[in-house]
Parts: structure tokens; C-alpha cells; sequence
């Protein structure tokens, strides 16, 4: 059995600033997001992509993150408590962000992003979803060092105490599970998924099952939130919200190597005969 180490969750303390190491994870995932971007944008010359698009697609980014994520959290898992207490809902140094919350946050941003460049939804999609199980994995490690969102009591010879839960039982490290699954696992495939022309949508298709399988899988690791517990079927929170990620990603990789070859690979730049999301879809769709 191991024992969990009881980081200090501030990294760094000048005078009264503190830096916390969750915030450092958050800031070293912005920047492996940027290093792999332009790793991507140098192994696909012909995206069209360069160093100022990278940049200010980080910068719709991280709002989709930081406002999706907090508001994911306030409407997914305490939707009474912040009602009864809206006053809290932008106070993010306590804590308390949803990934899928934060992934429909990305998705608006990138819509906005891609609509204001002129460019394919898919397209964007698909350049970037690559480059962002590392910061997934940050995350995941940063949740490690503040000792939260632990797993299940296990008698596995790694079980770790963790003594912030404060009832001495050996648990499933799932946070270390979600980092080797969601962030390196889900890295490498896409990786090398992605180093060849593939149809529109396929990658980002290939991102959501693949995050929404590996994420149901470690749930069943991982102790499901005191104040929710699990839901119908026996299953978490995190598991529920996760199906239509893996069901949409199956779809979407269908839809994309459905199409015709002329408009598997579209270019970069919208055109009238872009894919879901695109302007044609849109104008069908009301």
C-alpha cells in the first residue's frame, strides 16, 4: 500500500501571490499546446497553418476552457448549490471545472474562431484535437499533486492513501490512470492517426470516441462525486456525459469517410460545400 505524498498545492508563494501547482499544469498545457501545433503545422505544410493562426486559436481556446469548464462544473454537478449561491460561480481559485464542460466551451470557441476566420469547422477541428490529450494529461497530474478526484477502494499492490479523503483506505491512483489513458494513450493514437491526409472530421471523430471510451473505462476506477454518487444503471456522472461523446465520434468518422473523395479533404477555407457545421449545413438546418 502506498501513501500519497501531500503536496502542497502552492507551488510557489511570493509575498501574497501564490501560484498554485494546478494553475502551472493549466499554463504548461497551453504551452504543449502550442509546441504540438506547430510540430503539426510543420509535418502538414499544406493546412496552411502558421505561428499567428496558432496563437490566436489558443486565445479562443482557453476561453472555451476556462468559461466552458467552470460553467460545465456549475450546471453538470452542483446546479442547486450555485443556484443558491450564484455569487460563487466565478470564484475558479476554489476549484471545480468539468471536462465536458470545458469540451462544449472549445467547440463554441472554435465555431466563433473558424466563422471569423473564414475557415472549415473540420478543419480546425481536426488540427487541433491532436495537440490536446498532453494538456489533458497535465491536468489529470495536477489533480495528482492537489490529491482530488481519487479512485475506488482497491487492495491492488499500487492502492494509494490518500489523506485528504480522511478515512485512511487504500484507493485506485485514477487520476495516474486518466493521464496514461486520456493524455499519452489517446496522444499517441491521434498522433499517428493524424500524420496522413484523412477525410474532414475523421480526426476530431477519432478524438471523441477515443477520449469518451478512455473515460468510461477509468470511471469505473474512479470514486464517483460524494454529493451525486452514481446514477441509473450504476453508472457515474462522468460515464453519462461521456456516451454522447463516443456515440458522436463513431458518427462523425462515419459521415467523414462517407463522403465523396472530392470533399474528403476539403482545403482549409470554407467553401460552399463544407461539412456539418459548415455554412451550408447551417442554412439547411433551419
Amino acid at each position: 500500500m502506498l501513501i500519497h505524498p501531500d503536496f502542497d498545492p502552492i507551488a510557489v508563494s511570493l509575498g501574497p501571490l501564490a501560484i498554485r501547482w494546478y494553475g502551472l499544469m493549466y499554463l504548461a498545457a497551453f504551452v504543449a499546446f502550442v509546441v504540438l501545433c506547430r510540430m503539426r503545422a510543420a509535418q502538414r505544410p499544406e493546412s496552411g497553418w502558421n505561428a499567428r493562426m496558432i496563437d490566436d486559436v489558443l486565445f479562443f481556446g482557453v476561453l472555451g476552457v476556462i468559461l466552458g469548464g467552470r460553467l460545465g462544473y456549475v450546471v453538470f454537478y452542483k446546479p442547486a448549490h450555485f443556484l443558491a449561491n450564484p455569487a460563487e460561480i466565478p470564484m475558479l481559485w476554489q476549484g471545480g471545472m468539468s471536462f465536458h464542460g470545458g469540451f462544449l466551451g472549445v467547440l463554441l470557441a472554435m465555431l466563433l474562431y473558424a466563422r471569423s476566420r473564414r475557415l472549415q469547422f473540420w478543419s480546425v477541428m481536426d488540427f487541433i484535437a491532436p495537440a490536446v490529450p498532453i494538456g489533458l494529461a497535465l491536468g489529470r497530474l495536477g489533480n495528482f499533486i492537489n490529491g482530488e478526484l481519487w479512485g475506488r477502494a482497491s487492495s491492488l499492490p499500487w492502492a494509494m492513501v490518500f489523506p485528504q479523503a480522511g478515512d485512511g483506505i487504500a484507493r485506485h491512483p485514477s487520476q495516474l490512470y486518466q493521464m496514461a489513458l486520456e493524455g499519452f494513450l489517446l496522444f499517441f493514437v491521434l498522433w499517428r492517426y493524424a500524420a496522413r491526409p484523412r477525410p474532414a472530421g475523421a480526426v476530431a471523430g477519432l478524438f471523441l470516441a477515443g477520449y469518451g471510451v478512455c473515460r468510461f473505462v477509468v470511471e469505473f476506477a474512479r470514486e464517483p462525486d460524494a454529493y451525486l454518487g452514481l446514477l441509473s444503471l450504476g453508472l457515474s456522472m462522468g460515464q453519462w456525459l461521456s456516451l454522447p461523446m463516443i456515440v458522436g465520434g463513431i458518427w462523425l468518422m462515419r459521415w467523414a469517410y462517407g463522403q465523396p473523395a472530392s470533399a474528403a479533404s476539403p482545403p482549409d477555407r470554407s467553401t460552399p460545400s463544407g461539412p456539418p457545421g459548415g455554412r451550408r449545413a447551417r442554412r439547411s438546418g433551419r
